[in-house]
């Protein structure tokens, strides 16, 4: 009987499967180092483990559900396929022109983020259909002969077709990208008319660049995944983890794999939101830290804020236009380059520097012994006491802490400090970077942070949630188990989802009613099959419509949720008022007295898959719940202080704690300081309680 469900996602250090056992609620859990040069290597060395641990059959696992990093640092990186890009003629250019906007205005030296196609391997095409479809000018197909004689010489492997107006009328696109394939059989193709049928070329040819970058990487990356599971004797369906936090199957990602760039951090939000409903919390600060990243995300209700655009690879992290723009449907979030493998150092200056550069899992923190050779975050907190070296990560790292002591004594020497107040440096200046990103994405949606439960995750989450929630002014944390690994439970969590647009210009006062719910029906009906091809009910599937929607004479538009269809003449006002309440909540001011158009209309549908957080399950087993007792730095007292460790699996129900304590499993752990306060809810989330004159 097909019992278990398997969570794989893949970091930048470390690579987490979890097993979840349906008939009896057991998390089977396993945290490797990730293998940079070949990421399946360390998923299936987990899989591995955990079936021969638990004597686990490979045909008793119904589904097998995924995420990684894996494209997302292609893009950082630069690392994926050689990408051609054929656009219309005269728009060669039009993808490094961008919108000729500085992201820093007083910044002469600002740098433009890297296109991923050279200019060399840029060509135009002569055709042009214009703005209302029409076909100004044929597509030239004997020009096209040529271009992929010079694709053919430069060995291309990956094309971008971004031809003008292609989202009112794709037919130029599909004929050359069929012509091209016929001549170049072996080359990948991505069409802006499947990729991003939207308006505003850059964003366009932005997005299906990035997609022809990486998708001979995803196509090689899940034929070897698929193939080697296989290997093993795994047949249960491969699905993906989206951006926007739902499922899909693994021919929509090949044919599009952009679509995953966040899928990762997307995870982790769906896992945060789940354990708030627990909870019953209705504000919660998501904050999930890994070994290189640590990502931030604001749940008001019961699921993470979707976002329409975002950009990858940014130049600099928080300053908007320093990246690729990317149009896709993701969780919204933020990411900064705060994890524990980021790297610490002494800058020209004499200040502390903690990231963006991380150790990675090659070579890793110095503490892995594993040829790292700079203090990381990670030897920080091994130093301060806040991690031991026991049964750390599972037992899966001999932890060597000489190496760690040396390597923070250099630091300490080029500072003037002690090792001791240069790894609380350390510590104290990742969690200001992190509570400051925080700041600003909070201040950004209008809210106080003070009205948030910080729910942490990732194997340094916990760690560090004590003092940024702290420096944020949050009293309440939650922490759930296996928290290190709360990402790939969530994959477990996600429904099956679908996200299509298409562009759809019309002012309301003159709206073809029929033909606009005549578009709508058309996209409900190609999510749907998606759905069904994902091995889920597609009738079942929940439909939210959506249109981007802005006054006539504006220049950008709002993401609106609209109520159900269909649509006829008498929805005009409930469409209009639908408006007026986005507006507002994004503006604080009601819309102006200007007639209102739809730009594009947009479905999302989304299919539950039946798994839900299981309860405690605590073990029958009575266990002492404190381990035993080892030296640990907090500020504010004379230095190391002798704390109480504890075993997260041996504290009971209600039962309050005091601190200063760690807890610690397998996994993760929870650091408490002096004055907090900690129990173990029903649901067997750990709480914490910060004291109100925490200082």
């Amino acid at each position: 009987m097909n019992r278990y469900a398997m969570g794989i996602d893949i970091g930048g250090t470390f690579t987490d499967v979890v097993l979840y056992d349906r008939e009896q609620g057991r998390r089977l859990t396993r945290k490797i180092l990730t293998t940079p040069g070949d990421p399946a290597e360390a998923v299936l060395d987990a899989v591995d483990q955990v079936l021969a641990e638990e004597a686990i059959l490979a045909r008793e696992i119904e589904r097998v559900v995924h995420a990684t990093t894996l494209f997302t640092n292609a893009l950082i990186e630069h690392k994926g396929a050689r990408t051609a890009l054929l656009t219309t003629e005269g728009f060669r250019d039009s993808l490094e022109i961008g919108r000729e906007r500085k992201y820093d205005l007083y910044d002469l030296a600002a740098k433009k983020p890297q296109t991923l196609v050279p200019r060399e391997l840029r060509f135009e095409a002569g055709e042009r259909v214009l703005a209302d479809g029409s076909i100004h000018q044929p597509l030239d197909s004997d020009g096209l002969a040529e271009i992929a004689e010079v694709l053919k010489e430069a060995d291309v492997g990956s094309l971008a077709i971004v031809f003008l107006h292609s989202y009112r009328n794709d037919s130029h696109e599909r004929a050359a990208g069929d012509h091209i394939a016929e001549l170049l059989p072996d080359i990948s193709i991505s069409l802006s008319s499947d990729v991003a049928p939207e308006i505003r070329e850059f964003e366009r040819a932005s997005t299906t660049v990035a997609n022809a970058y990486v998708k001979p990487l995803a196509r090689d990356y899940l034929d070897a995944l698929g193939t080697r599971l296989g290997v093993r004797k795994i047949t249960a369906p491969l699905l993906l983890m989206l951006s926007s936090g739902g499922l899909t199957h693994v021919g929509e990602v090949r044919r599009s794999p952009v679509q995953m760039l966040e899928s990762g951090p997307a995870a982790g939000a769906l896992a945060a939101a789940d354990i708030g409903r627990a909870e019953g919390l209705e504000h919660i600060l998501a904050f999930d830290m890994g070994g290189t990243t640590a990502k931030l995300c604001l749940i008001d209700g019961e699921e993470p804020d979707i976002a329409y655009r975002f950009e990858a690879a940014r130049e600099r992290r928080f300053a908007e236009g320093s990246g690729l723009p990317i149009r896709i449907s993701a969780v919204e979030l933020i990411e900064i380059g705060a994890g524990g493998g980021s790297i610490a150092r002494i800058d020209a200056l004499g200040l502390l520097k903690a990231g963006p550069d991380s150790a990675g899992a090659v070579p890793g923190p110095v503490a892995y012994g594993r040829g790292g050779a700079l203090p990381t975050v990670t030897d920080a907190d091994f130093a301060l006491g806040f991690l031991g070296a026991e049964g750390f990560a599972g037992g899966a790292i001999k932890v060597d802490l000489a190496a760690t002591q040396q390597a923070l004594e250099q630091l300490a020497e080029e500072s003037g400090l002690s090792s001791e107040k240069i790894a609380w440096g350390v510590h104290n200046l990742v969690n200001e970077n992190m509570a400051s990103a925080a700041r600003v994405h909070i201040a950004e949606k209008g809210r106080d942070p003070r009205a948030y439960t910080l729910v942490a995750t990732g194997g340094a989450g916990p760690v560090h949630a004590y003092y940024m929630a702290h420096k944020l002014g949050i009293k309440r944390i939650v922490c759930p188990r296996n928290a290190g690994v709360a990402s790939a439970f969530g994959l477990l969590l996600a429904p099956a989802r679908v996200d299509r647009t298409a562009a759809f210009a019309a002012a309301l006062d003159e709206m073809d009613w029929p033909a606009m719910e005549g578009a709508y029906q058309e996209l409900e009906a190609a999510a749907r099959q998606v759905i069904i091809d994902t091995g889920m009910d597609g009738n079942t599937a929940r439909v939210q419509r959506l249109a981007d929607m802005r006054n006539i004479g504006q220049g950008f538009e709002l993401v609106v949720n609209l109520p159900g269809g269909p649509y006829t003449a008498n929805s005009r006002d409930a469409l209009l008022a639908a408006y007026a309440q986005a507006y507002q909540a994004h503006f604080t001011r009601p819309p102006p007295n200007v007639p209102t158009a739809i730009v594009a209309i947009r479905v999302r549908l989304t299919a539950p898959v039946g798994v839900t957080a299981d309860g405690l399950n605590q073990s029958k087993k009575v266990k002492a719940a404190q381990r035993g007792q080892r030296l640990v730095y907090f500020p504010n007292t004379d230095g190391m202080t002798q704390t109480a460790i504890y075993d997260r699996t041996a504290l009971r129900i209600g039962k309050v704690f005091k601190g200063p304590a760690v807890v610690e499993e397998a996994e993760s752990t929870m650091v408490i300081g002096p004055g907090g306060r900690f129990h173990v809810s029903n649901s067997g989330n750990l709480i914490i309680d910060l004291p109100e004159d925490e200082a």
